[in-house]
């Protein structure tokens, strides 16, 4: 985007910012800061940009100078207010900005957190001629502060301590080891993989969308990841201290959906042998994620509607309003449209929790990003492991390409944990995924039989001799093969193995 020459008023407020012979000493100055740094006039185009600013944003001086500031997008800066008619932000209207954390987008469309500190500038009459923003770019910090906080969890989990890195060498070395293979994924946000033009366009609306208040609709297939983009939202909102609290709207039957959601007082119903803190009220302050909205009851519905209007919620039980301050995510793999049309779903709900649609892309529409997902997942089942896989091969990468992945990357995951147990270590062959993969029954045996039915019965016996030194217990043997329990069910029913017969002998 090529620069526009600049007004006469505009030049003249340039040259307010500089003393006679002074513009060169001070340009140095400017281009020698770390942090980005830009000017700009009264209406809030762009008078001086340093180098700094050129580098993370990815814009030329000439592409910047010229252009409204709002061509960086940023996500706090335009609380506008129009008194008298006249468009003024927040800037001009308070005098100074203070540590505000705020979103811009650079060129390429990427979202860039920086920390914004601004303030007018005047010239010797107290007239204000400009404003200067001060841009610290939070991309790394914000990237480490991830993936320690994911270590702390991942480490807690395995019940290390936190200063045990500091008395045990070989645990310093598995947090450092952790430590550098987190910080290698650069193709991360907030724990969503994916470089495509789509996954980019999908990272810059996660970002609006978090810093703003209004409600937001995540659709999406099963598998897509609708989670991970409404953690991602908490987590970049200004929001992210507050609690985040996540329902399954259809894991619950209607009768305990209103209680889990609002609470109840003491002998509300049968069972109710005291008072229950329901989910809205123990979110206050933060962002509840409501997964799977389409399958709400519509009594549900309605009290839902009534929180989103009223900021309200009642408990089972009682009639006192109790104020809360939550703003709702929401997720669906169904269509609304389809569900209001036959009656199922709240046409006002509808346009209450769709104020910000996000739709993600299933897998087969983003199938560049398979060999990172591919990459990551193998990574991730390495370190639970520890087995000694290097990837898979190219013939393997063929086959994941060309598949349509109707379980989007849960699917994925679940074929690199089948391929897991099957492969001792090296490289992921065909032979090493799952049946769906591999070439038809009367092809195969033609082909090669035995080999086929000679892995069908190693299978078969490693998942016996799991299950007999685990003694009987499935998630000890899931450990020992390393897989998760879902999986070894999995395995377990494919072969129609019974535990129970296999302990008895």
């Amino acid at each position: 985007m090529a620069g526009k020459p600049l007004p006469d008023r505009l030049i003249l407020a340039q040259e307010a910012l500089f003393e006679e012979g002074q513009e060169q000493f001070w340009k140095t100055v400017i281009d020698t800061m770390m942090d980005g740094l830009l000017v700009v006039d009264v209406e809030g185009v762009i008078l001086s940009v340093n180098l700094a600013m050129e580098q993370i944003t990815g814009y030329s001086r000439n592409e910047l100078i010229g252009q409204p500031c709002t061509i960086l997008k940023c996500h706090t800066c335009l609380d506008s207010v129009f008194p008298g008619g006249r468009r003024e932000c927040e800037l001009f209207r308070r005098g100074s900005v203070r540590r505000r954390k705020c979103v811009l987008e650079r060129k390429d469309g990427t979202p860039l957190p920086v920390m914004k500190n601004a303030a007018v500038l005047k010239d010797r009459s107290g007239k204000v001629v400009a404003g200067v923003e001060n841009l610290t770019d939070l991309s790394e910090v914000e990237a480490k502060e991830r993936v320690i906080s994911h270590l702390r969890r991942e480490l807690s989990r395995e019940e290390v301590s936190y200063d045990l890195p500091a008395k045990s060498p070989d645990m310093m070395h598995l947090f450092i080891s952790r430590l550098r293979q987190e910080l290698n994924q650069e193709d991360a946000f907030h724990g969503i993989i994916g470089r495509s033009p789509v996954m980019v366009q999908l990272f810059t609306l996660i970002s609006s969308a978090a810093q703003s208040e209004a409600p937001v609709v995540i659709y999406g297939e099963s598998g897509t990841g609708k989670e991970l983009v409404a953690a991602a939202i908490h987590r970049l909102s200004p929001r992210c201290q507050g609690p985040f609290i996540k329902v399954n709207s259809a894991a619950l039957n209607e009768s305990l959906l209103e209680s889990e959601l609002f609470g109840h007082v003491k002998g509300a119903f049968t069972g109710a042998d005291r008072t229950r803190v329901g989910r809205f009220e123990a979110a206050n302050g933060g962002d509840i994620f409501l997964d799977e909205v389409g399958d709400l009851p519509m009594p549900t519905q309605a009290k839902l509607l009534r929180v989103l209007q009223e900021k309200i919620i009642e408990k089972v039980g009682d009639h006192a309003p109790i104020p809360v301050n939550v703003r709702v995510i929401t997720a669906t793999n169904k269509d609304l449209h389809r569900l209001m049309a036959s009656g199922r779903f709240r046409e006002d709900l509808f346009y209450r929790i769709g104020v910000i649609p996000i739709h993600l892309p299933p897998l087969r529409e983003r199938r560049e990003d398979i060999p990172l997902l591919v990459k990551a997942f193998i990574n991730r089942a390495r370190r639970q492991t520890r087995k000694p896989l290097t990837g898979v091969s190219d013939e393997v990468l063929g086959l994941l390409n060309s598949h349509d992945w109707p379980g989007n990357v849960r699917e994925l995951i679940n074929v690199i944990e089948y391929a897991f147990v099957l492969c001792a270590e090296g490289t992921i062959l065909p032979e090493h995924l799952p049946a769906s993969f591999q070439p038809k029954p009367e092809r195969a045996a033609r082909v090669r039989p035995a080999t086929r039915a000679g892995r069908g019965l190693d299978e078969r016996q490693r998942l016996i001799d799991a299950i007999n030194e685990a003694g009987g217990k499935k998630s000890e043997a899931a450990r020992l093969l390393g897989i998760s329990r879902v999986t070894l069910w999995k395995l377990l029913k494919a072969h129609d193995i019974q535990v129970d017969k296999i302990i008895r002998g």
